[in-house]
């Protein structure tokens, strides 16, 4: 297990080096930060050389990049264009975005697999008929539209919540959020589970477990749902990276200062040093979330070693 962990931190380097400098090529060469700096008015040549030489822009886009990086590696992320350090936004708007996004995965793991399990135990009849509607439904809306009604509704009309998070974004203001950046993902870790269980039902090692007279629930917990959660925690360990990345759309409507919101605003006003340092951070949840995941796999099903 150790050679694996550290043979799989090694090939993370590469991928590391390759993704970065694919994100720092992109938001570098296809946009313009000097027009972002000037705003709707075009800068005079003095002023855009000025701004350039201090922010490094003047280099060749190579060099941009092995001195970001080597700035990288000592926690130093640069200088976002309107004085603040990278690092000062990454520490309010993180927190914000990993509760949000704990919250989201909670939903996909409790609602998500239990939905998943009870409908996986029966298939075909009417139960499973309505989870497999209601889920296609929920894949079907776009996040804005379910994230704007359940605002209108449950915040405007009836008063239930606040139509919009504060600034410090408390757990029980996120609930809802949670519920709407989960909401698709949701939808297909319940089908992902109810087609795994389906499946492994039929299995050898399921009807020996029956045949040996072991009680239902253990049969369900310890023989058929552990080998058929494989699939399904992939997903989930994939989508952490997805939910903290794409909850743009989320943090706009509930008004949310995370991670989504502060790459709108540098999208928004060609901040490249914001973009590139917080698709930096999240390019290593990434590789941290897939190699936590392959680790699961052993602890999951017993017939994988890692040599």
């Amino acid at each position: 297990m150790g050679r694996y962990v550290v043979r799989r931190l090694l090939q993370m380097i590469p991928v590391f080096i390759g993704a970065t400098l694919l994100i720092f090529l992109m938001v570098n060469v296809m946009g313009d930060p000097i027009a972002g700096l000037c705003g709707e008015r075009r800068c005079d040549p003095a002023t855009a050389a000025q701004l350039e030489r201090e922010f490094g822009l003047d280099k060749p886009v190579w060099q941009q990049y092995l001195t970001y990086m080597g700035n990288v590696f000592t926690g130093d992320f640069g200088t976002a264009f309107n004085g603040q350090e990278v690092t000062e936004l990454m520490a309010t708007s993180f927190p914000v975005t990993i509760r949000l996004t704990l919250i989201a995965i909670l939903f996909e793991i409790v609602v998500g697999v239990t939905l998943g399990v009870v409908t996986g135990l029966r298939r075909g009849r009417p139960v499973d008929t309505g989870v497999l509607l209601l889920t296609l439904v929920v894949i079907s809306v776009p996040t804005f539209v379910t994230g704007l009604l359940l605002q209108l509704l449950l915040g405007v009309k009836w008063g239930w919540i606040r139509p919009s998070v504060s600034s410090e974004a408390p757990f029980d203001e996120l609930i809802l959020p949670g519920l709407v950046l989960a909401s698709v993902s949701l939808a297909y870790v319940t089908r992902l589970t109810r087609t795994s269980i389906a499946e492994n039902r039929r299995s050898d090692y399921v009807r020996t477990a029956i045949a040996k007279g072991l009680p239902r629930h253990r049969v369900v917990v310890r023989h058929l749902l552990r080998n058929s959660l494989i699939p399904v925690v992939t997903f989930i360990g994939a989508d952490i990276g997805f939910l903290m990345g794409g909850a743009i759309v989320t943090e706009r409507i509930f008004n949310i200062h995370g991670v989504g919101y502060q790459l709108y605003q540098g999208i928004l006003r060609q901040n490249t040093q914001t973009v590139v340092g917080f698709v930096t951070v999240l390019v290593l949840v990434f590789l941290v979330a897939n190699l936590v995941v392959d680790l699961l796999y052993a602890v999951l099903d017993p017939r994988i070693r890692y040599d």
